[in-house]
């Protein structure tokens, strides 16, 4: 009788195998794990913060074990989600500046810089976020308000786009900034001969020279302010466009400490001590941070006329915007980078600065493979330009401008010029590939924003009915995409994150409500519930 008991036992231990032990596991979920096949599951295990296992609920609760359940309640999960293009850092500086967004006049501008200077006790004022295009006097503001009221402190107001200053007339002598002043690249607004305060492109240059630096101690929190309102979104990866090397080392300093969770993928700022410094030293790597690319500004924005348009603007004679980069450059640029492991990511606004950036790639990576170089953009091209995307050059595009800048781009471009703008459907028919990001604090933060303008192509008040120029949507399958695992393709990262498959990092979000099947209309509304990088739960 022994015997046969300890056969039976013997039995049901080969049969019921010991299970493998894991950090936690989730179930109950709807779970979209965006793999080659855009597979769903309803479960997965999650171990030393990676994914060890994914599939039905009876699969991962047959084979692993677990003090820590999940229980998602029937709710979506996605991969954690990548802002391909964002400034990161500028985001959390605009923490400690003026608040200029949504600013209907001048005379709005003017009080929310006094209001706040008079809470503030600093030596010089900052502020971010005016639109002109949003005033019922769309032209640039002039400085004598500022004058009146600042007489003696510098004050410089950027514009939502981060390619046009206002300052007045204390900033422009610290600057050294007069009528006789001459700079390529941009414009130092004048009318009747008379300064205006309004600086476009590299002139904005001189007066970032003379002002303070920030304290390491003000980056530092910076970055963790950054960091708080980029999680609440769902974002667990920001590829920061354009960083110096103090700020890169303190970001690695804060992830090494374990101050600072969120995934860095920065691009180095095209200027001489960091090309000379990171182009020698190669690529830099860890659990969060990948310093691997270059961001070279080709022209400024079309809010701004700074874009470079082959054809004058529509609503400008003989004005065609500039350069901040000479084509020269950018060719020079794209040969030293290409002799290197780094890749090349260039602003392109206007279509003559698009096809100046990708002819200088096209150029410098003919004798290379996968190289992945962007342009961060690419948002008026010309219809013989497109298909330059067919050499593995990616589109980096941010949906939300195509509907903050509907309004007006037709006045700037024309009837038919527009067309080839904001063709994100167009690009990813080309290309293969295209990263979605938003280009924050140019606009807001929020990735829900980002799928909503490129799926429904509307602002958050249904304008307009139909959806702009709506032969360039994406699927909502193609948005994900463009979110998850096309930007980590795009940084090549895409064997690491970018989708909930086995030994990826275990990046997710549980959402509110289905993205996938919500009406449109509730896109923007939807809440990044529960927030994981690499397993550790951040929201």
């Amino acid at each position: 009788m022994k015997k046969l008991t300890l056969v039976l036992l013997l039995a049901i231990a080969a049969c019921n195998p010991k299970k493998e032990q894991v950090d936690y596991i989730v179930t109950n979920a709807n779970v979209y794990t965006v793999d080659s096949t855009f597979t769903k599951a309803q479960a997965f295990a999650v171990k030393d913060n990676l994914f060890v296992a994914v599939g039905t609920e009876q699969q991962i609760t047959e084979k692993y074990t677990s003090a820590k359940t999940i229980n998602a309640a029937g709710k979506t999960i996605t991969p954690g989600l990548i802002d391909a293009h964002c400034h990161f850092f500028g985001l959390g500086m605009n923490q400690q500046v003026v608040d200029l967004v949504d600013t209907k006049s001048f005379d709005e501008v003017v009080e929310r810089v006094s209001a706040f200077q008079k809470t503030n006790t600093k030596t010089f004022i900052r502020g971010r976020g005016w639109d002109q295009n949003d005033w019922e006097v769309k032209e640039f503001p002039t400085k004598e308000a500022l004058d009146s009221l600042f007489p003696s402190i510098p004050v410089v107001l950027e514009r939502v786009d981060g390619h046009a200053y206002i300052v007045n007339q204390y900033a422009l002598d610290l600057a050294n900034i007069t009528v006789d002043t001459k700079i390529s690249g941009g414009e130092i607004v004048k009318v009747n001969g008379k300064l205006t305060g309004v600086l476009v492109d590299n002139p904005m240059a001189m007066v970032d020279a003379v002002l303070p630096k920030p304290s390491v101690v003000t980056q530092a929190q910076a970055l963790k302010d950054a960091e708080k309102i980029c999680v609440d979104y769902g974002l667990t990866t920001v590829n920061d466009a354009g960083l110096n090397k103090q700020t890169i080392e303190i970001i690695d300093s804060l992830q090494q400490n374990g101050e600072l969770d969120i995934r860095v993928y920065a691009m180095i700022s095209a200027n001489k001590e960091n090309l000379d410094y990171y182009l020698s030293k190669g690529i830099v790597k860890t659990d969060g941070l990948n310093v691997r690319s270059v961001k070279v500004y080709g022209d400024g924005a079309l809010g701004s006329r700074g874009a470079a348009l082959k054809e004058e603007y529509s609503d400008k004679h003989n004005h065609f915007g500039a350069m901040v980069t000479p084509v020269e450059e950018i060719n020079n640029l794209a040969k030293r980078i290409a002799k290197t492991d780094y890749q090349m990511n260039t602003h392109a606004i206007g279509d003559s600065a698009n096809v100046a950036v990708l002819r200088a790639y096209k150029s410098a990576l003919k004798n290379t493979k996968d190289r992945r170089w962007k342009v961060e953009h690419a948002q008026v091209i010309a219809p013989q330009d497109f298909d330059y995307f067919k050499l593995g050059i990616i589109p980096s595009v941010q949906p939300t401008h195509a509907t903050s800048d509907m309004y007006w781009a037709k006045d700037r471009l024309g009837d038919e010029r527009v067309k080839g703008a904001y063709a994100f459907k167009k690009l990813l028919d080309i290309a293969g590939v295209v990263a979605l990001g938003t280009d924050f604090p140019v606009e807001r933060v929020s990735p829900f924003l980002t799928f909503y303008a490129a799926v429904a192509r509307k602002d958050t008040k249904n304008y307009p009915e139909g959806g702009f120029q709506m032969e360039n949507a994406l699927s909502r399958e193609e948005t994900l995409k463009g979110m998850t695992i096309w930007a980590a393709y795009s940084n090549f990262e895409e064997n690491e994150k970018g989708s909930i498959e086995p030994g990826k990092k275990a990046d997710f979000v549980i959402l509110s409500d289905n993205i996938m099947e919500v009406e449109a209309s509730k896109i923007p509304t939807i809440k990044a519930e529960q927030v994981f990088i690499g397993g550790k739960q951040v929201k």
